[in-house]
């Protein structure tokens, strides 16, 4: 069996209420990657793993029953970013084997997020 190995990495964004942020990021569980908000509210994200979003059950563990919420919290999130603000995740991941297998990129900006993941292989037409 091949063992996934996922990196995740954000641009910076600045947010209008770094507290609203931050209640917001600890109500959601984002595995192993990490999360910052400034004082100044720029916020980041990053960590070796696959950015994937669960909300938090009581004990503080992802909820996993409930499945994958990311869209969820990329809209919530998106009505905090400062106009003109940009956020930008990016995660990239391969097997053992060096074949990528996972390619997924979230942007969030203007109030709507947008995704771009690897899709199936389309014929180039001259």
């Amino acid at each position: 069996m091949a063992t996934l190995q996922a990196a995740t990495t954000s641009t910076g964004a600045i947010v209008s209420d770094p507290q609203a942020v931050r209640e917001l990021c600890e109500t959601y569980c984002f595995g192993t990657l990490n999360w910052e908000v400034t004082e100044e509210g720029d916020l980041t994200i990053w960590g070796h793993d696959d950015f994937e979003v669960y909300e938090t059950r009581e004990n503080g563990l992802p909820d996993y029953e409930g499945g994958i919420v990311t869209y969820e919290f990329l809209q919530a999130l998106a009505d905090y970013l400062e106009a003109d603000e940009e956020l930008d995740i990016q995660t990239a991941g391969f097997t053992k084997c060096r074949f990528p297998v996972l390619a997924k990129r979230y942007v969030v900006r203007d109030g709507e997020v947008l995704h771009a993941d690897l899709s199936s292989p389309e014929p180039i037409t001259e």
